[in-house]
């Protein structure tokens, strides 16, 4: 027997979802926001707003991205742990020669790799603080080449299918074979990257002047860091192979990083305990409890209301329902995050009429959280990484950097995406 009245089943259902958003946005009493989600997702069955099998469900169809995420933060832990990314990082700051724009560049050009090949994730917690090492042996201050692993972390999120979780979220099991994913976003995708890169160094130039100093010696790969190394790119053949193949990421980024993990550490006869403790497992239930939020959020109707919404503007507006649809997705983004509204976008990317603005909506997923710092996971867990370093930035003034970024670039990509697949 129902517990909560069914007049007030939608009302909770949104309430429950509100303080879950804003208990991962705000963290109110230190609480993680993996918590946060699994209490919400725990009070909708409890007051039997959704069934245990319905919540089940939910949980069941993000495995995919579970598998996919634990795979990715396996191979930065590992990265981390032998200090691959902090060999990367003193090689470009020795390649700027003393220049801040060109080590702001090199930096970049890093940031775009790793995001396009080993997830915007782990650009921010891992690319993060090997940055901060490398600004600090070159004595230059380290926020400019910092925000460039925010901010890149989400403009190259859809370069490829695997540089963002979000984007199995939004296509699931319908996920576009590698050819068709680049022949829709490679253009947006370079602009978003471009147009990011520009904005950025300008609002940076004060910061960028006079020069850095080399760093006093670049650090050697021991034989596990190349052995690593070694795996990890084995592991990207793998995923772009599944994905010009049109076949799950999740399993194979699972199954390669799990293979390269044991090979490393058996090769160094290393415990395996402290890799696996620093890995973000909490990360995982808080996905899962917002596919669970989400589900709940469709019984209420708004995702109906949302559909009719869309589908209608999709059909009239013709090639502005992109923009509109892109603009709106990117915006909302910034206020409930983007994995709900990725989770939101998945369900509504399967309606009549709005299968032709999915890729808007994706880059209204991937690249909209650049405008404040609670948009998007890879942000938050950017901030995680930050506090680590003792380096705090505002988020008034990461705000005041991402209203000039941050709509540019969602311009130009959503303008690329109407050329290269018209309404």
């Amino acid at each position: 027997m129902p517990i909560i009245r069914a007049d007030l089943a939608h009302e909770i259902t949104w309430l429950i979802a509100a303080g879950v958003i804003f208990g991962i946005l705000f963290r109110p009493w230190g609480l993680s926001e993996a918590l946060w989600a699994v209490v919400g997702a725990a009070l909708l069955v409890a007051g039997s707003l959704l069934s245990w099998h319905q919540a089940w469900t939910a949980v069941e169809r993000g495995i995919n991205v579970y598998l996919f995420l634990a795979g990715m933060m396996l191979l930065s832990e590992l990265a981390r742990a032998e200090g691959l990314f902090d060999w990367i990082a003193a090689h470009a700051v020795r390649a700027a020669r003393g220049a801040p724009r060109r080590l702001f560049a090199l930096v970049y050009l890093v940031g775009i790799v790793v995001t396009a090949l080993l997830s915007n994730d782990a650009t921010a917690v891992v690319l993060t603080p090997a940055v901060y090492a490398a600004a600090r042996h070159a004595r230059a201050e380290p926020l400019p080449y910092l925000l460039i692993c925010a901010f890149v972390a989400n403009a190259a999120s859809f370069l490829l299918p695997i540089a963002n979780p979000a984007n199995l979220v939004v296509y699931g099991s319908r996920l576009p074979r590698l050819g068709p994913w680049l022949g829709q976003f490679l253009l947006p995708s370079a602009l978003a990257i471009g147009v990011t890169f520009l904005v950025l160094r300008a609002t940076q130039r004060e910061a960028l002047a006079g020069t850095v100093h080399d760093t006093p010696g670049v650090p050697a790969l021991t034989a596990s860091a190349r052995l690593a190394a070694t795996g990890i790119a084995l592991t990207v053949i793998v995923l772009l192979w599944a994905s010009a193949a049109g076949r799950p990421l999740g399993a194979p980024t699972f199954v390669a990083a799990v293979l390269t993990v044991a090979a490393a550490l058996a090769r160094a006869r290393r415990n395996p305990w402290p890799l696996v403790k620093g890995v973000s497992w909490s990360i995982l239930p808080l996905v899962a409890g917002l596919f669970v939020l989400v589900s709940g959020l469709a019984r209420t109707g708004a995702l109906r209301v949302l559909r009719t919404l869309i589908g209608a503007l999709a059909l009239r507006a013709g090639v502005l329902a992109g923009f509109a649809v892109g603009a709106g997705i990117a915006a909302a983004s910034n206020v409930m995050n983007n994995l709900p509204m990725a989770l939101l976008a998945a369900s509504l990317g399967t309606a009549h009429g709005i299968a032709s603005v999915r890729t808007s909506m994706l880059i209204g997923v991937d690249l909209g959280p650049n405008l404040s710092v609670t948009g998007s996971l890879a942000t938050l867990l950017w901030l995680v990484a930050l506090r680590r370093e003792k380096v705090h930035i505002d988020s008034l003034a990461f705000l005041k950097i991402g209203v000039l970024v941050m709509p540019p670039a969602l311009l130009a990509a959503l303008a690329a995406a109407a050329l290269v697949h018209p309404m």
